[in-house]
């Protein structure tokens, strides 16, 4: 199979790179710094600078769209929501645009997206038939799921993968935490009621790969563990693997005075429920909290 990625140089596009080449698909990678990229993969991968410079002779069978400005640890000034806007949303719409204008369409597109698309939950749960949420993040994901949408009157089919708090011992939150905690200054946020969405990023890629290769699979898929936990059982789970204490506190008054509008990523919290790609029939391979950190944090290598 012929796979395009954009944000191919990301936690989950990296890891996706490395499960499908192993299985001989042939990988196109889509990157504004194409030269650095390059090196980052082997030469088997074709590495592009944008999706303008695939041919419409080059084949191409199937998109998996992961790009976008991180919208994590930066506040969320006017100029940084727009810079995130135009990677997600109008980076999207030129997507679709493009793939319009191919004669031969992929089959499949697998458009990124965030459980963000819900807000605050708060002690709410939701799946996939809920609507959006109001805040920046859920008016982002609405509309970065509309442009992708679109794709399907092109007779593509479409899944949006509403991705919760990806665990790799490799690189994002988890990565981030480890060095503090390690240490003993591992801390709770706030209260520690709110609600944490996770997924094992093993479990992310092999629900990628159920959407690329199962036909039957469309639409919106909340792509999280069974097991939600609040951010102050996540906060001891993790300590305990690590045989480390945590009794500390990050107050929410700091967290809201460094991050403003964007500290309601860490204030806030989602309690969702993977509903539809458990009635696909998909089995978690690490559906519990303390299983997935014992296999990050201790497995050889």
């Amino acid at each position: 199979m012929n796979i395009l990625i954009l944000g191919g140089t990301g936690l989950i596009g990296s890891a996706l790179h490395h499960s499908l080449t192993k299985s001989n698909h042939r990988i196109t990678i889509s990157s504004r710094f194409p030269e650095k990229t390059s090196r980052l993969f082997p030469k088997e991968t074709r590495v592009v600078g944008s999706v303008g410079e695939i041919t419409d002779d080059d084949e191409i069978d199937a998109v998996v769209n992961l790009a976008g400005a991180q919208i994590v640890g930066k506040r969320w000034s006017r100029a940084r929501k727009q810079e995130i806007w135009e990677s997600r949303v109008t980076l999207t719409q030129d997507l679709v645009r493009w793939l319009s204008k191919r004669s031969r369409k992929p089959e499949v597109l697998i458009n990124g997206s965030a459980i963000g698309f819900y807000g605050d939950t708060g002690e709410r749960s939701v799946d996939e038939s809920d609507q959006a949420g109001e805040d920046f993040g859920a008016r982002l994901c609405a509309a970065w799921e509309t442009e992708a949408t679109k794709a399907e009157s092109l007779g593509i089919r479409v899944c949006l993968a509403r991705t919760g708090l990806v665990l790799s011992a490799r690189g994002g939150m988890l990565a981030q935490l480890l060095l503090p905690f390690r240490i003993g200054l591992g801390s709770k946020i706030a209260s520690g009621r709110q609600w944490m969405s996770w997924i094992h990023i093993d479990d992310q890629i092999g629900i990628l790969e159920q959407m690329l290769f199962e036909k039957r699979l469309h639409g919106a898929y909340n792509l999280t563990a069974p097991d939600c936990v609040r951010n102050v059982e996540f906060t001891s789970t993790l300590a305990h693997t690590l045989g480390r204490p945590s009794f500390l506190t990050a107050p929410a008054f700091f967290i809201r005075l460094a991050l403003g509008e964007a500290s309601v990523l860490l204030l806030g919290g989602q309690q969702v429920a993977p509903k539809r790609i458990l009635e696909s029939g998909y089995q978690f391979i690490y559906p519990s909290l303390q299983g997935a950190l014992q296999d990050l944090l201790h497995k050889p290598g």
